[in-house]
């Protein structure tokens, strides 16, 4: 296994949101795993979640994706209480749109009062008076017509105007909304599943890096149904990584403008995941969906 300690460890080259002074490396941070299984509830255990992400920030990542909906409120909270107050040059960025059940389950949350309501939470569990940046995410059950994203995307360009968002993303969406977005606001980042196995995604990513708009691929190590693939396995093993480590590798090979924000809960499995932007893949390693 690649074993580049944090202190050391390079990641990656650098990206700057557009018409941002934001610029970030481009292996971050995913705080979703923070919280307790499925995404609930405090995690088990609190004091390793707060030495994770100390440990991110002392080995130089300054890009962290979270929402006020993993929890919910427990990750921002958990957020605040370890980093609060930030440092200069940290980008967090958040979503808004979903909202969470007393069963645990994920619903959309795309009316006004819910939009304004999460971005007010997202500044309070945080601790800041303006937030970086903020996604809007289409839950996948409400469809994919460019009509969805209008509304929305007009209360968080209110919320913008107002100085409580500073830039604008989206999330779970596809080329058509996207520009309904734009329509209404400039979007800095776009947040879709992307990995090895699902490529869906190619000729968009394509598209943005000619914007210069960043692409954030979740789950990019496959998300609740961890990737298998035999040619991972096999390229991991002539470059002494692990199967993820070149998932990730891959992914920051793959386009400029490609953000990485693997999760995790766990010290070893952050400084496996921050050492995979040190690998250097060949040329002749493609890999083929699984």
């Amino acid at each position: 296994m690649n074993t580049t300690t944090p202190s050391t460890t390079n990641l990656g080259d650098t990206f700057t949101f557009p018409g941002t002074p934001f610029t970030v490396n481009r292996m971050g941070y995913g705080a979703m795993q923070l919280a307790g299984p499925g995404v609930w509830g405090p995690p088990r255990d609190r004091n390793e979640a707060i030495a994770v992400l100390h440990e991110a920030i002392e080995s130089g990542v300054n890009h962290i994706d979270t929402a006020d909906f993993y929890g919910p409120h427990v990750v921002n909270q958990i957020i605040r209480e370890a980093l609060h107050p930030y440092r200069d040059g940290l980008v967090i960025v958040t979503k808004v749109g979903a909202r969470r059940d007393d069963n645990k389950g994920w619903h959309g949350a795309l009316s006004r009062q819910e939009l304004i309501d999460a971005v007010h939470d997202n500044l309070r569990n945080l601790g800041m008076d303006s937030l970086h940046v903020v996604n809007l995410r289409i839950h996948p059950a409400m469809g994919n017509t460019p009509e969805l994203v209008t509304e929305p995307f007009t209360v968080l360009a209110e919320l913008q105007q107002q100085g409580l968002i500073q830039h604008l993303g989206v999330s779970a969406m596809n080329a058509a909304q996207l520009a309904a977005a734009q329509r209404i606001a400039p979007v800095v980042c776009v947040q879709n599943m992307y990995n090895v196995a699902h490529r869906e995604d190619d000729a968009f990513i394509d598209s943005l890096a000619q914007q210069g708009i960043a692409y954030v691929p979740f789950f990019p190590l496959g998300g609740f149904n961890p990737l298998q693939s035999s040619a991972l396995s096999e390229i991991a093993a002539s470059i002494n990584a692990t199967p993820m480590q070149v998932a990730l590798a891959w992914l920051l090979h793959r386009s400029q403008n490609m953000l990485l924000i693997p999760g995790t809960s766990s010290l070893s499995h952050l400084r496996e995941n921050l050492s995979a932007a040190s690998l250097e893949l060949a040329p002749s390693s493609t890999l083929s969906p699984a």
